[in-house]
């Protein structure tokens, strides 16, 4: 039997088109040219007698086939790593590169630590990771900007898939000796006659006050704003330097908090613990830098700040 017949030719090379959702960057990783990368995908189109990839100005999306094959695909290939190590007793180098966005509060105070571990592990795999809010996130990995995304909350679309990676809750900070830390709870009316300092819309951390307010039956409207900013370490400076009390998350005001640099007040009826997640595009196939980045989350639980 001529085994030409029975094996599926340039898999690793569909691999790295499906991973990147580009032919032209399939052929730059892979030392290629663009053409040579379109003629090997045609050719294995026409071995399965099936499209494998939907092409739309410039990017590629793996079709139902396309998918399907994948999986093999990813099989045989790791197979050939582990074959590798198994008979040589050494295993190249995983290397490459790792994007990932992140809202602020998995951003600034997660990720710098995961990333940490996740580099020792992995020496030769380059991360660049973007912090901004969770909306402006999942639209990162909606338009494959980046692979992975950390965020703080849901949002509705055909193509997002969520994973839980960790639980915090939202607390009203106030800096030492505001009048309001002679209180152990405070009401919305109390709150309201003091200057609030907000994070910006489109945060999660925003979206889970006003869903709390919505709740207790209260509203924004109600409420003094005196600043919105788009930054957590921003809007502690803000609140030491006396601008107002602000609404921000455990995560991000623990050490303040435990060196009584700030207090946390609570307010009666407001309350929102929240949940954080790892969002991905369920159109797409993560490239082994991310796959990896996904088991070592998987691997190594973040603990929350809940009780």
């Amino acid at each position: 039997m001529n085994t030409d017949d029975i094996q599926l030719p340039h898999l690793e090379t569909f691999s790295k088109a499906a991973e990147l959702n580009s032919f032209t960057g399939a052929a730059k990783a892979l030392d290629l040219t663009q053409a040579a990368v379109s003629q090997r995908i045609q050719t294995l189109e026409k071995t399965l007698d099936k499209s494998l990839f939907h092409r739309r100005g410039g990017r590629v999306l793996l079709t139902e086939a396309g998918h399907k094959l994948y999986a093999y695909a990813r099989r045989i290939i790791d197979l050939h790593r582990e074959a590798r190590r198994e008979i040589t007793g050494h295993e190249p180098p995983v290397a490459g590169e790792l994007e990932i966005a992140a809202s602020s509060i998995p951003g600034e105070h997660l990720l710098p630590a995961l990333l940490s571990v996740f580099g020792q592990k992995y020496p030769h795999v380059r991360v660049r990771a973007a912090v901004s809010d969770s909306m402006a996130v999942m639209g990162q990995v909606e338009r494959g900007e980046v692979s992975v995304g950390l965020v703080g909350r849901k949002a509705d679309g055909p193509n997002f898939e969520f994973t839980f990676l960790t639980a915090d809750r939202m607390v009203l900070v106030a800096p030492p000796g505001h009048t309001l830390t002679k209180f152990k709870q405070i009401t919305v009316s109390q709150l309201a006659a003091h200057p609030l300092v907000l994070r910006e819309a489109g945060s999660g951390l925003r979206h889970c006050f006003e869903k709390a307010l919505d709740r207790a039956g209260r509203s924004m409207a109600e409420l003094r704003v005196a600043l919105e900013l788009g930054s957590n370490e921003a809007i502690k400076e803000a609140v030491s330097r006396g601008v107002g009390v602000a609404v921000l998350s455990a995560l991000a005001v623990q050490k303040e908090i435990k060196s009584g640099t700030l207090h946390a007040v609570e307010v009666e009826d407001i309350r929102c613990d929240r949940q954080m997640f790892v969002v991905q595009d369920r159109r797409r196939v993560p490239p082994l830098p991310a796959r990896l980045f996904l088991n070592f989350l998987a691997a190594n639980p973040v603990p929350d700040v809940t009780p």
